[in-house]
């Protein structure tokens, strides 16, 4: 087993086990939550092999199966379900167990300006660096539909996002080299700031945290339609 492939497992496997605990019934939501998945998964996927293509980040066959698709290893396309599955499963538990802990409406709205005023000066000032720019350009869009279409997602989320980046971290930090030889995923610092959170570019938060938040609010539409 290779150890991309063995992350996603790793990653997936308890969340996916406890999904049928009798008291949560996270796997009730599977009907919502399998077909957003999905959808973003789509649209990151897209955008991983345009990327890939363009030589903004390559992967280490020394820790992948060698099965490629579009250019992708299988393991990158288990990540898009993999992960976020897991970090949903987060999300949703904080609020299982704890349906009190939220944000107000006011702390909501002030901490999407503070982000906003730091995010879209550095958004803007580095419109050459595909990565940089196009990360945190949608992470400006998604979280400001967010806000203004759907601003109940993110009284807990953005809380639940601070509980996500500890396995996120660790995940992450291996695939770009922590703890190992050599990194799973090669990044080309030319396209991103250059700024590591260990071995993680720091751009990679916000693309966790948009990836993820995409995916809460199409669970939200497909519920409403449902």
């Amino acid at each position: 087993m290779s150890l991309y492939l063995f992350l996603n497992i790793a990653s997936f496997l308890i969340p996916f086990l406890y999904s049928f605990e009798k008291r949560m019934k996270y796997s009730k939501r599977w009907k919502v939550i399998f077909p957003s998945l999905i959808i973003t998964a789509l649209f990151f996927i897209i955008w991983d092999i345009i990327f890939t293509q363009m030589g903004v980040w390559r992967f280490n066959p020394r820790y992948h199966s060698g099965i490629e698709f579009f250019g992708l290893p299988i393991e990158e396309w288990l990540f898009f379900i993999c992960i976020p599955y897991a970090s949903i499963f987060i999300h949703f538990s904080f609020q299982y167990f704890l349906p009190n802990v939220a944000l107000s409406d006011t702390v909501v709205k002030k901490i999407y300006w503070f982000l906003m005023v730091l995010i879209v000066p550095v958004t803007v000032l580095n419109y050459d660096r595909w990565y940089t720019f196009v990360n945190l350009s949608l992470f400006v869009i998604v979280l400001t539909i967010a806000v203004f279409k759907f601003s109940t997602i993110l009284k807990t989320y953005f809380i639940t996002f601070l509980i996500i980046l500890i396995p996120f971290l660790l995940v992450n930090g291996i695939l770009t080299g922590s703890f190992i030889e050599e990194p799973v995923v090669f990044y080309n610092d030319n396209q991103n700031l250059g700024i590591r959170l260990g071995t993680i570019p720091v751009e990679d938060i916000g693309y966790a945290f948009t990836m993820l938040l995409m995916s809460l609010v199409l669970m939200k539409i497909i519920d409403r339609e449902k």
